[in-house]
């Protein structure tokens, strides 16, 4: 689930799968083929290479063959260490789960990877994998795909640039497993959002304001509109809440995990 801040945080109850629609004025939309969030099509193949079976001869060495069946959560938001994958056959789909909802970013097919910079730094998952088809996969830890990237030049070159244009999508999209919520007239909504931005984190912003579900969502929580901060946890549930009345920088790494 993602970490919620009102001028600090709050959870978002939505009851339906959705796709994320972006601003058409920043990210235009693409072929009917793809499924999720909309992409420049000019870099949507660097973005989501497939990669060719010579390529893929050449990452086997460096991980091990793994089923996946239909359903299989392959990984959880917020996991660790997290592997990077070669989808051989079948599907994953990339999701991002907020309580009943799991919004829909991407799906990967036969010959594509996964993965983003959180794979390089060792940072926490900001979304779930699936099983959406049952097949096969390539699966790499951590260092042996450092080790790829750093002996394998071609592939290193395809790797890095889908991971970091995946991450700017992602930031320039507002989309990620943090939301915050509060006032543009307030210095801790901005030290937050410029914390987030410094970090190159992705993040969705709801403005107390002007959003006329934000009050709905405070009257759920029985608060008003003042400098809270709740941390939740990856589970898809609120499970511990930090009142905090000036939300501090270590806080803010910790809830963001950056």
């Amino acid at each position: 689930m993602p970490t919620f801040f009102i001028n600090g945080e709050l959870p978002i109850r939505v009851l339906r799968k959705e796709v994320v629609n972006s601003s058409s004025a920043q990210i235009a939309s693409v072929s009917n083929t793809r499924r999720g969030l909309p992409l420049k099509s000019s870099i949507l193949e660097q973005i989501f290479p497939t990669l060719t079976p010579a390529q893929i001869s050449r990452i086997a060495p460096h991980g091990h063959m793994r089923t996946m069946q239909r359903g299989e959560v392959i990984v959880e938001q917020g996991d660790r260490n997290v592997p990077f994958f070669v989808v051989v056959s079948g599907e994953v789909e990339i999701v991002r789960p907020s309580g009943d909802v799991e919004t829909l970013i991407t799906a990967y097919g036969p010959g594509q990877f996964t993965g983003e910079v959180n794979n390089l730094s060792g940072r926490p998952a900001v979304f779930r994998v699936c099983a959406t088809k049952q097949g096969e996969l390539i699966e790499l830890d951590r260092q042996h795909m450092l080790s790829l990237l750093q002996t394998d030049a071609d592939l290193g070159e395809i790797m890095m640039r889908a991971f970091l244009l995946r991450r700017v999508e992602l930031v320039s999209a507002g989309v990620g497993d943090v939301v915050l919520v509060g006032s543009n007239h307030s210095a801790g909504t901005l030290r937050i959002k410029e914390f987030l931005m410094r970090n190159g984190h992705p993040y969705s912003y709801l403005d107390l304001e002007r959003n006329p579900e934000v009050q709905n969502l405070l009257d759920g929580l029985h608060t008003a509109a003042a400098k809270l901060c709740f941390e939740t946890q990856p589970t898809g549930k609120l499970q511990t809440a930090l009142v905090l009345t000036r939300p501090l920088t270590k806080h803010r790494c910790t809830i963001s995990s950056l």
